[in-house]
């Protein structure tokens, strides 16, 4: 369903990624791990197209994004739903607002059904009573059910989280956690950043570790954890 290839980047001299392959199976939920600058959130927003690599290809259900324009791009974008780090709410807008963000600015639903929607949504995450609170008035947790709740709006089949647990308290990232696993299970294929090991093991069908721009292993959880590389078991200790 994913195929990237090759993926080189560079910021100002400085290499990101350094020929990064990947590839994603349909209905598949795979998880990124690695220190920070090594590239992950930087795979997510060259699969969003946010990002141009200076080399590789993006393919996603057969297209490739790499030269695209924007109104291509933004058909493909239609398929994927992003819940960013810190969940990214506009704060002027209220809860209602921003997980029916999408619906409005695409145009295609009267107002009566993206009212629908966003009731739907809201209920999904447990979150129904704070349509239209504001995110000042939301905990980190409730913030992180309110973006993905923004992010299935449109039901996509693809989902990207960039540290979703980050700043959570277990239970609440544990009630995250479950949120995208259920997901999961009812079809969407998943790519998870994050640093948290706990998450990463709870929610991973399949780990990826990058390291300095590149793939170093690509397995199950457990395989990880058995692995012999010294740098692998220095990071997971």
């Amino acid at each position: 369903m994913i195929d990237l290839t090759g993926l080189e980047i560079a910021f100002e001299g400085k290499d990101v990624l350094r020929g990064l392959d990947l590839h994603v199976d349909r209905g598949e939920t795979l998880v990124l791990l690695g220190p920070s600058g090594c590239g992950k959130s930087v795979t997510l927003k060259i699969l969003l197209g946010l990002l141009q690599p200076d080399r590789g290809s993006v393919i996603v259900e057969g297209q490739e994004l790499l030269g695209m324009s924007e109104d291509q791009l933004t058909s493909i974008r239609k398929k994927m739903g992003m819940v960013f780090q810190g969940g990214a709410l506009f704060d002027s807008l209220t809860v209602g607002e921003n997980v029916g963000f999408r619906l409005y600015e695409e145009g295609e639903l009267d107002d009566d059904e993206i009212e629908a929607v966003i009731l739907e949504k809201l209920r999904y995450v447990g979150l129904e009573e704070a349509v239209r609170m504001l995110p000042s008035d939301l905990s980190g947790g409730m913030k992180k059910r309110v973006a993905i709740a923004r992010a299935i709006s449109s039901d996509p089949e693809i989902l990207l989280y960039d540290e979703p647990t980050t700043g959570l308290d277990p239970i609440t990232a544990q009630s995250i956690n479950e949120l995208i696993i259920r997901l999961h299970e009812e079809g969407a294929t998943s790519i998870i950043v994050t640093h948290e090991l706990k998450s990463a093991f709870t929610v991973a069908e399949r780990v990826c570790m990058i390291r300095d721009g590149v793939i170093i292993f690509d397995g199950r959880v457990e395989e990880l954890k058995r692995s012999d590389d010294p740098w692998i078991q220095t990071y997971l200790s």
